[in-house]
């Protein structure tokens, strides 16, 4: 087993534990590696210092900061609450609006220019300050 301090794209910093080093990097290759914070899949290993001694008694995905901890806490209310309805953001809530779909709180991914359309009609949409979770079996 090997330990990493990694870094995602938004420069969230955490840590986490591979079987190898290849395993880091076929699992970080697929996008299997996401950050403990914003979900985001683009994860790199930082700079790290030998580690010689008892470990840690910290679990590795606890975030590092008070603001970390808000943006998990923020991210595991909107999972719980709302349904995650992926690329179809858009128009599902085009749907929800005009009563074609039952009323419901969901979240997903949506273009720019998709969000800006919902936004000009009319339909209330607010950009979250992270990626969804990856669900896993």
């Amino acid at each position: 087993m090997i330990r990493y301090s990694l870094i995602c794209e938004e420069d969230h910093q955490f840590d986490s534990w591979f079987q190898s080093a290849d395993a880091f990097d076929k699992l970080a290759a697929a996008a299997m590696v996401s950050c403990v914070v914003c979900g985001g899949t683009k994860v790199r290993k930082s700079v790290m210092a030998p580690r010689i001694g008892k470990a840690d008694d910290i679990a590795l995905a606890t975030p590092a900061t008070d603001a970390e901890n808000s943006l998990r806490k923020m991210r595991e209310k909107v999972e719980a609450n709302s349904e995650h309805v992926g690329a179809n953001f858009a128009s599902e809530a085009r749907k929800i609006h005009s009563g074609e779909a039952p009323e419901r709180a969901i979240y997903g991914e949506a273009k720019p220019q998709d969000a800006k359309a919902l936004i000009e009609d009319g339909i209330p949409v607010l950009p979250l300050p992270f990626m969804p979770s990856r669900k896993t079996n």
